[in-house]
């Protein structure tokens, strides 16, 4: 793993980006259908999600498989990896709109629901802070929040444990072990990963009430909240 510019933008990276999420991370197919029963809980049969961090395409088209009504509007910061998503998610794209950029890129809303799955952990913690309070403008009042990323109790020798545990798992999910090993030093060093509270509090500061665990595997948490 080489750094989130990089490994979002090479070319050989992004072709083989879908194979990645079900190899490291625990449980990823059902935390995405998870994620979209949580949102329907609130949206109901039609609504308008906003997922960020859309790019590569894998939860606009489980979401879209699951709702043939929702509309969504997706953002992401990488050219390619919104371009992988057009393909990945091509069935649906009449119920899609794009957008390159950050979450001050993404329209005004108001939106019923978003989602956020594997990117908070690219953001430092003021980042984090602004982009989950951003998040909440753009929502109607109740509706859900998702988010799951890299977020791992205790200190420093805990989070060293678990990093260990996160490479393991990669390396029985048929990783070559050497490039496991290298995901892990580099997420070590690159990623900015919280605890489960700190996760819990950045939610509650940008607004959000009710945050409820709903998936937990290894390193990875997911929260629902509420605008």
């Amino acid at each position: 793993m080489t750094d989130a510019s990089t490994a979002f933008s090479d070319p050989q990276a992004v072709a083989r980006y879908t194979e990645g999420p079900p190899r490291i991370v625990p449980g990823y197919t059902g935390m995405q259908r998870m994620a979209g029963l949580l949102l329907a809980e609130r949206i109901g049969p039609t609504g308008r999600v906003l997922v960020l961090g859309a790019g590569g395409g894998l939860e606009l088209k489980s979401f879209a498989d699951a709702h043939p009504h929702w509309t969504f509007d997706g953002v992401d910061p990488s050219a390619e990896m919104l371009a992988l998503a057009e393909q990945v998610a091509a069935p649906h794209m009449a119920r899609i709109r794009l957008h390159r950029g950050t979450i001050d890129d993404a329209p005004a809303g108001p939106f019923d629901g978003a989602t956020c799955l594997l990117t908070m952990h690219f953001l430092d913690v003021e980042e984090r802070r602004r982009t989950a309070a951003e998040v909440r403008r753009r929502l109607k009042p109740g509706a859900p929040f998702v988010v799951a990323h890299f977020s791992i109790p205790g200190g420093e020798a805990q989070r060293a444990l678990w990093l260990q545990r996160y490479s393991a798992f990669a390396t029985v999910s048929g990783v070559d072990a050497e490039k496991a090993e290298a995901a892990r030093a580099a997420i070590a060093e690159q990623l900015t990963i919280l605890s489960p509270d700190e996760d819990e509090a950045i939610l509650r500061d940008a607004g959000f009430t009710d945050a409820e665990l709903f998936y937990a595997g290894f390193t990875f948490r997911g929260w629902v909240s509420f605008a």
